[in-house]
């Protein structure tokens, strides 16, 4: 590492100088960790990374004002990139285009995270086959309410299902409060199959733990239960790889584990300082994870045994949209997730009575794809509360449109 200003350093990794501009600003202030702690991290936790993220396509979600500010979603690489970023173009239904940054080597790793890219978001494809996933992945993703021992038994109820299908799963904290699961497959099917494969791992897993886990689509059904997330797998979809560092204020770290090692750990011990001195001393429990290549066959012919997954009815509502089965009020759409939170407690403050007769997970604050960045809505769900008690729809306490910059 050579100085070269007060505004930037560089350093050498894998053959190639890479600049860190700020490498003092302090990205995480409850760690004390800055720009240059962060690339000098993912430089030594490498050869994991890359076995997750390398010779991907990646989205880039740049956290370029830090962690109190929303990310935006960056598909197309920077004009300007070093030689040893790789790129492929995908192609999105929407008829768009884009090329993506592949990252082959730990340069490509410390650039990223120059860029503001605290985690990692690869597509499931390598950059020679865009067509065909070479990894079905599984998002154990708990409702509010939920423990981690309930994860857990999740997991390996999900664990048991690919083993009767002939496949190896590796699991990994997601870095919030959930649990993923890895599977590499042969590259042979396309995306339609691949998330039919996983929809019906998730139907399945929530057959032998009815009320622990869910393959319910619509949040509000889902009770306080581990949703069974297979819509990771449609194509345009992405996920926090392994070692990537999640913007929570403790820099916690998606973190691969051994499955002994699931019931005695929980996701806030994998912090980059902790993560940093679990890898120096024991590698990455994921090493043997290529050589566990599965086939979709088996999962496809339980779909097949299962049959359609039930669609929720459609009332009209005079525009073709789904009509909900349960009582929802609306009450916020915001920018932020502060702001979400803050719109919810004034509804609360606003309506006790009703307040105090929900369930954690009645109370919806979801994450919302905009066309580059996130936004969050804000709903209620009133089915604990008596019908002639429910609040009624009342104007929006924030109404904020993320499609408005596009006019």
């Amino acid at each position: 590492m050579n100085p070269s200003s007060k505004s930037e350093t560089f350093l050498e990794v894998a053959g190639h100088e890479v600049r860190i501009s700020s490498p003092d600003k302090v990205v995480f202030p409850e760690p004390g960790l800055t720009k240059l702690d962060l690339a000098r991290y993912y430089v030594s936790v490498a050869d994991g990374a890359l076995r997750g993220a390398g010779g991907r396509p990646m989205v880039l979600k740049r956290f370029v004002k830090g962690l109190s500010q929303e990310p935006f979603f960056q598909k197309r690489v920077p004009d300007g990139h070093p030689a040893f970023i790789d790129t492929a173009t995908l192609h999105y239904a929407s008829g768009t285009s884009a090329e993506e940054a592949v990252v082959r080597d730990a340069a490509g790793l410390a650039w990223v995270s120059n860029l503001g890219c605290l985690d990692l978001n690869p597509h499931a494809v390598r950059a020679e086959d865009l067509d065909h996933p070479d990894e079905l992945r599984v998002d154990l993703d708990p409702m509010p309410g939920v423990d981690w021992s309930q994860i857990v038994d999740v997991a390996f109820i999900a664990r048991e299902v690919l083993e009767d299908h002939g496949l190896v799963g590796w699991p990994k904290t997601s870095g919030s409060r959930g649990l993923h699961i890895l599977i590499r497959i042969a590259p042979k099917w396309d995306f339609a199959d691949v998330r039919l494969a996983a929809e019906t791992l998730a139907r399945e897993v929530e057959n032998r733990a009815p009320g622990l886990a869910t393959a319910r689509w619509w949040k509000e059904e889902r009770g306080e239960s581990v949703f069974v997330d297979f819509n990771q797998n449609a194509k345009d979809r992405t996920v926090a790889s392994a070692y990537s560092v999640r913007p929570l204020p403790d820099a916690r770290v998606s973190t691969p584990l051994d499955w002994e090692e699931i019931r005695s750990r929980l996701p806030e011990e994998f912090t980059v300082p902790s993560v940093l001195r679990r890898f120096a001393e024991r590698g990455d429990p994921h090493d043997g994870i290529d050589d566990t290549v599965g086939s979709l066959d088996g999962l496809l012919a339980l779909a097949g045994r299962l049959g359609p997954a039930e669609k929720p009815p459609r009332a009209g509502d005079g525009a073709g949209r789904r009509v909900s089965r349960m009582p929802l009020i609306e009450v916020a759409r915001t920018k932020t997730k502060p702001e979400a939170q803050d719109a919810l407690d004034q509804w609360k403050a606003a309506h006790p009575e009703a307040a105090a007769l929900l369930h954690p997970a009645d109370e919806l604050v979801d994450g919302m794809r905009g066309s580059s960045s996130q936004w969050y809505r804000v709903r209620i769900n009133l089915q604990h509360v008596p019908e002639a008690d429910r609040p009624a729809q009342g104007e929006l306490l924030a109404d904020y449109d993320p499609w408005s910059r596009r006019a």
